[in-house]
C-alpha cells in the first residue's frame, strides 16, 4: 500500500481519515500514516488514533516516500497551502459510494466524499473538495481548489472558477458561471451568473459584499 499523509488535522481532516478507512475497507489502498498541521508544535499528539507528524516542512523532508491530500476547508487557505508544497506527490481520493460517470475527469489531490453523484463529460480541477451528499451535473466545470460543502446541487453547464465555495444545501442552475474567489452562502439560490470576488446569498442570490482580495 502507498503511504498518505493528510494535511489538516481539524474536523474535515478527521473526515478525510474515515474516507480512507472506507476506501481501504473496498480495496487496501493507502496506509494512512497521520497527519500533517503547522498549528501543533507537541511530537506526541494522536488524532483519532493517527499522529500528527510535523508541518508542511516535515512534509517537504518527506516528499519522495508518500503522498498528501490537502483536507483544509477553505478554498484559499489550501491554495495557499498547496502552493508552498512544491514537488509532494499529492492522491486523489473518491469515497467508494460515490456514483461517477467514467467520462468524468478528476484532477490531482481532489477528494469526493460519501453519497456524491457526478454524471457525464464532468471535469473537476485540482485540489477540489466535493462533500457529502453531492449532485454535479452533465459537463460541469469544477475549477482549481473549488470546495463544495454538504449537499451542493451544481446543474449542467456550468462553471465554478478557481477558490469559488458553495455553501451547505445551496444549489446553481444550469449554463451558469461563479466567479473567482466568490463565497456562496448555505441554502442560497444561485439564478444568474456571479462576478469575481464576492459573497452572494439568498433565494435567489444577491450580492451582499466583494471581498478586498481574491
Amino acid at each position: 500500500m502507498k503511504k498518505l499523509a493528510i494535511i489538516g488535522s481539524g474536523g474535515f481532516g478527521r473526515e478525510v481519515a474515515w474516507l480512507v478507512e472506507r476506501i481501504n475497507q473496498f480495496k487496501p489502498t493507502w496506509e494512512l500514516i497521520g497527519f500533517i498541521d503547522d498549528y501543533i508544535t507537541s511530537n506526541d499528539v494522536i488524532v483519532n488514533g493517527y499522529p500528527v507528524l510535523g508541518g508542511c516542512d516535515w512534509l517537504k523532508d518527506q516528499q519522495d516516500e508518500i503522498y498528501a491530500v490537502c483536507a483544509i476547508g477553505s478554498s484559499k487557505n489550501r491554495k495557499s497551502v498547496v502552493n508552498k508544497l512544491e514537488g509532494v506527490r499529492f492522491a486523489s481520493l473518491i469515497d467508494p459510494s460515490v456514483i461517477m460517470s467514467n467520462r468524468a475527469v478528476i484532477g490531482e489531490g481532489s477528494i469526493i466524499c460519501a453519497g456524491s453523484i457526478l454524471t457525464v463529460d464532468v471535469n473537476i480541477g485540482k485540489h477540489v473538495i466535493i462533500n457529502l451528499d453531492c449532485t454535479i451535473g452533465h459537463d460541469a466545470i469544477l475549477m482549481d481548489f473549488v470546495t463544495l460543502y454538504p449537499s451542493v446541487n451544481v446543474s449542467g453547464n456550468t462553471v465554478l472558477d478557481e477558490c469559488v465555495e458553495m455553501g451547505t444545501g445551496s444549489q446553481i442552475i444550469q449554463k451558469l458561471k461563479v466567479g473567482e474567489g466568490t463565497i456562496v452562502g448555505a441554502g442560497t439560490v444561485v439564478v444568474k451568473d456571479l462576478p469575481n470576488g464576492c459573497t452572494a446569498v439568498g433565494s435567489p442570490a444577491k450580492v451582499i459584499k466583494f471581498h478586498d482580495n481574491l
